[in-house]
C-alpha cells in the first residue's frame, strides 16, 4: 500500500482548519448568547431613565414610568433601563422601601438597573459608605456616559 505524506498533510490540515472553524462559531456564539441575555431580540422600544434625585416621590415616578411603558408595549417588545447616580444612586440601595416593586419590574418584565460607579467610589471615599445595592442592579463606571450610550444605541431618554 502506498502513503501519500502530501494528502495526508492536506487532510491532517483540513481537519485541524474545521476544528478551529467549529470552535471559533461556538466561542461567537456563546458571547452572543450571553449578550442577548441583556437585550431582547424583538424589541422595538427603548427608554433610559435617568433618576438622579433622593426625592422618594421621584422614585416612585420612575418605577411608575417604567411599569406604564412595559404594560403599553409588552414586555416583548420594549426595553426598559433605569440609570441612577448622584442622589438618585438611593432608588439601588439593598434596603430601598420600592425593593419589591424593583424585583418585580425586573423579574416580570426585564427592566434593568444600571447604578454609577463614580457616585459608588465618592460616598465611599467622603462619607465612608459601603453601599450595598440591589442584586439586580449592575454597576457601571459612570452613570452619564451609559446613559450617553444607550442614546446613541436608539434609546429615548426620560427624565422624570
Amino acid at each position: 500500500m502506498y502513503f501519500d505524506q502530501e494528502n495526508f498533510m492536506r487532510n491532517q490540515y483540513l481537519q485541524t482548519f474545521a476544528l478551529f472553524v467549529c470552535l471559533s462559531a461556538l466561542v461567537s456564539f456563546s458571547a452572543k448568547s450571553g449578550a442577548q441575555e441583556e437585550e431582547k431580540a424583538f424589541a422595538e422600544h427603548r427608554f433610559v431613565l435617568q433618576l438622579s434625585d433622593s426625592d422618594p416621590e421621584k422614585q416612585s415616578l420612575v418605577l411608575s414610568v417604567a411599569s406604564n411603558v412595559m404594560k403599553h408595549y409588552g414586555p416583548d417588545l420594549v426595553e426598559v433601563e433605569i440609570v441612577a447616580f448622584g442622589p438618585g444612586l438611593q432608588l439601588l440601595y439593598k434596603n430601598n422601601p420600592n425593593s419589591d416593586r424593583i424585583d418585580g419590574l425586573v423579574s416580570s418584565s426585564g427592566v434593568r438597573l444600571t447604578a454609577c460607579g463614580n457616585t459608588i467610589s465618592t460616598l465611599k471615599r467622603t462619607q465612608g459608605l459601603d453601599v450595598e445595592l440591589n442584586t439586580h442592579a449592575r454597576v457601571f463606571a459612570t452613570g452619564a456616559v451609559r446613559i450617553e450610550q444607550l442614546v446613541n444605541q436608539g434609546y429615548l431618554l426620560i427624565r422624570p
